[in-house]
């Protein structure tokens, strides 16, 4: 099986240059799907901390870059929404995030920030043994008890560490939301009103951020924390290096 695509074929959200070369890595098996962006291409192309793969597995083979609190080894890892991506011998430290436009940039967060993520819970299944199973946005499952209140939509944190639950966001009219997809993608803002469709449409949501209101379909929305509206400044797409694919 091939390791590269071309660059135009790649979604929309992947932060790379479409015309400036052919081919980009292709991401490999694993979490976020198709949407998942190959780690190697944040590390040379975003952040430019390597020229090339046999850099970037160099580096990798060094256990220098962790994903979600976690040694990868593999360049062609997908990365994707909300993944904390760490660099501790540099002290850096990065949580993926859609900016304007649904393109995934890296918004530089602390090191306390980086031992947590964040999950949308797309389902939620009862396992043998009574507890329940939440899988999350990103295809992840976390298991707990079965008498919490945990509900589809709703967002959790994930310690990076001890892989438990240590926060919950329900999904609800006056919950802080982040636009993911579509043309409001990267906007912030707390729900105003949840419109449920009869059939089978998609509900909608507007959702008002001080100064004007958008309305979007709910599968474009995920909870958060206030937190994620303190992090100072990103690095998105803008910065993204014109380097060519494998430099091999």
């Amino acid at each position: 099986m091939t390791r590269h695509q071309k660059r135009l074929a790649v979604p929309n959200s992947w932060p790379v240059e479409r015309k400036t070369q052919t081919f980009t890595v292709k991401a490999g098996a694993g979490p976020h799907g198709e949407a998942g962006v190959p780690l190697v291409v944040l590390l040379r192309d975003v952040l430019g901390y390597v020229d090339s793969t046999k850099e970037a597995r160099y580096a990798l083979n060094n256990d220098s870059v962790l994903v979600n609190g976690d040694a990868v080894s593999d360049e062609q890892r997908p990365i994707g929404m909300f993944d904390i991506l760490a660099f501790p011998v540099r002290g850096e430290y990065f949580r993926v995030f859609p900016d304007e436009g649904g393109r995934l940039a890296l918004t530089p967060v602390d090191e306390e920030s980086a031992g947590s993520r964040l999950g949308k819970v797309a389902n939620k299944t009862v396992v043998p043994g009574g507890d329940a199973q939440l899988t999350l946005h990103d295809g992840t499952n976390v298991r707990v008890d079965a008498d919490t209140e945990y509900d589809t939509k709703d967002s959790i944190v994930v310690d990076n560490e001890s892989k438990e639950v240590v926060a919950h966001f329900e999904y609800e009219e006056g919950a802080l939301v982040t636009a993911i997809a579509g043309q409001h993608a990267g906007r912030i803002g707390e729900i105003e009103t949840i419109d449920v469709t009869l059939g089978s449409g998609s509900n909608t949501v507007v959702v008002g951020d001080g100064e004007d209101r958008y309305e979007t379909v709910e599968e474009y929305v995920v909870v958060i924390d206030e937190n994620f509206t303190d992090d100072d400044g990103a690095t998105g797409s803008d910065d993204a290096d014109e380097a060519g694919e494998d430099d091999e």
